[in-house]
């Protein structure tokens, strides 16, 4: 049987605000556990959650983004369960009356295409404590640090068919939220994470399968394996005779496998009503006109002023806008350069994100600034040196910490310019390999590549390769 894959994600992207939602305790992330929570964080008796106006304009700001309805009325609720790391026995979130609702995302599928995600809502919620279990002996502690921190939980609707699909949304999310300056989008500290909603259907099924949510992935490769794996795991189990059972699971990285980790509780569950220690959240129509006003360029629109103002491909333009920063650097390797966009892309996207790589780097820790680096790129530009030379500067630079023009001069590394020496050059080594010689004037044309390679040879790499192609042919025709 051919079956289809069918896969809603909630990502929980923690607003970028210097106090929580409802108290004024601070959110930065290392502190000694529990040195971070009030009497309100706590949920002691008596005290009264005030909501953070700076979360609500970020909410506001990724409706404005996405194209959605930003109520101009919502409503908070409280969500029932008891869980050692939750103090109140309760989450103040949203369920009825969002604040942002039915907006859109294009993503860019393997094939160049795009697809259009649906989003169904975004609303604001404080996040809960967190359970530490090493180093406790067989106990767990309790750090309530990140109780009450903002967060936006955004709700796609269930239409992404892979995993491949689902990385590249939950990646495009995570790039508009840190363009909008709402999210620093740190995995590793819990900032931006996701739950995956995964069931399959055989093709042409209207009906959704039952789903199994995968919780807490915070890294895209855990969330493609994740996926991948409850999928083979539902088919497996329904060809096999079986039924899928509607259930929260968990990945385990170290097996690569989800586990069960309770039923999966429906709404009811969570005995939802409006808190009534918060007002509805009105929104005033001039609120969000000046949130629109103040909106910065968004990826896309980056990308397209990129392939109009500086001619390159869709592709070359999704991958230099896939972060601000990598976006801002390029930018000012053009502009430091003055034109030769191209050039810069290429060295931006090559060179300079294979040095990141490689020492798991990100670009605002560039070891060559983008000054630098524009530096470089007009010493290619003037024939100073060829590109093959450019990329050893480009180590150097990246090693030594040193411009180009003082590696250039140290090594020795100009380019030769002068017709009289790369003659003189072709002249000897033509002198020196009369066999190779006669074996291309009587029409083995693919020597020619020998014979650049060894007057470069000859010359240290410095021939100029354009005077030398064109010096060369003339030479050898005789």
């Amino acid at each position: 049987m051919n079956w289809e894959t069918v896969i809603g994600l909630e990502i929980h992207a923690q607003l970028a605000t210097r106090s929580k939602i409802f108290s004024g305790s601070p959110t930065a992330f290392g502190a000694e556990p529990n040195t971070q929570a009030n009497l309100v964080d706590l949920g002691y008796p008596g005290v009264l959650p005030v909501l953070n106006a700076e979360a609500v304009r970020m909410a506001i700001r990724f409706g404005v983004a996405t194209g959605a309805k930003v109520a101009r009325r919502s409503v908070f609720a409280r969500k029932n369960y008891f869980y050692p790391d939750l103090p109140k026995g309760y989450q103040i979130s949203q369920y009825e009356r969002p604040v942002v609702e039915d907006g859109s995302l294009d993503i860019v599928l393997d094939d160049g295409t795009r697809k259009t995600i649906g989003i169904t809502r975004a609303h604001l919620e404080e996040d809960a404590g967190k359970s530490l279990h090493e180093d406790f002996h067989g106990l767990s502690g309790i750090d309530l640090n990140r109780a009450g921190t903002p967060l936006l939980e955004i709700v796609s609707e269930p239409e992404l068919r892979s995993a491949r699909e689902a990385v590249a949304y939950m990646k495009k999310i995570h790039t508009l939220v840190r363009y909008l300056d709402i999210c620093d989008g740190n995995m590793q500290e819990g900032s931006f994470r996701c739950d995956a909603n995964v069931s399959v259907r055989p093709v042409g099924q209207a009906e959704f399968g039952t789903r199994a949510e995968i919780k807490n992935l915070n890294s895209f490769r855990f969330v493609e394996r994740a996926i991948n794996y409850e999928i083979e795991r539902q088919i497996e189990l329904i060809e096999g005779g079986g039924t899928v059972v509607q259930e929260t699971r968990l990945y385990d990285p170290d097996k690569g496998e989800t586990r069960p980790m309770r039923s999966k509780e429906e709404a009811n569950d969570y005995r939802y009503f409006p808190d009534p220690d918060l007002l509805p959240l009105a929104i005033e129509e001039a609120t969000i006109d000046e949130v629109r006003r103040s909106m910065p360029e968004l990826p896309d629109e980056k990308a397209r002023r990129f392939v109009r103002e500086h001619g390159l491909s869709d592709y070359d333009a999704g991958v230099l806008t896939a972060s601000k920063e990598l976006a801002q650097y390029y930018e000012t390797v053009v502009a430091e350069l003055g034109s030769q966009a191209k050039l810069a892309a290429n060295w931006v996207m090559g060179d300079l994100a294979g040095a990141l790589n490689r020492d798991n780097l990100d670009v605002t820790q560039s070891r060559v600034s983008a000054g630098s680096l524009a530096g470089l790129l007009t010493r290619i530009v003037d024939d100073t040196i060829s590109g093959k030379i450019a990329k050893e500067v480009f180590e150097a630079m990246w090693s030594e910490g040193r411009d180009a023009d003082a590696i250039i001069e140290a090594k020795g590394l100009k380019q030769i310019t002068d017709t009289s020496a790369i003659e003189r050059a072709i002249e000897d080594v033509m002198s020196r390999n009369p066999g190779q010689l006669a074996e291309y004037r009587s029409g083995k044309d693919k020597l020619f590549g020998f014979f650049v390679g060894q007057v470069m040879k000859a010359t240290g790499g410095k021939a100029n390769p354009g005077q030398l192609n064109e010096l060369l042919k003339r030479k050898l025709s005789g």
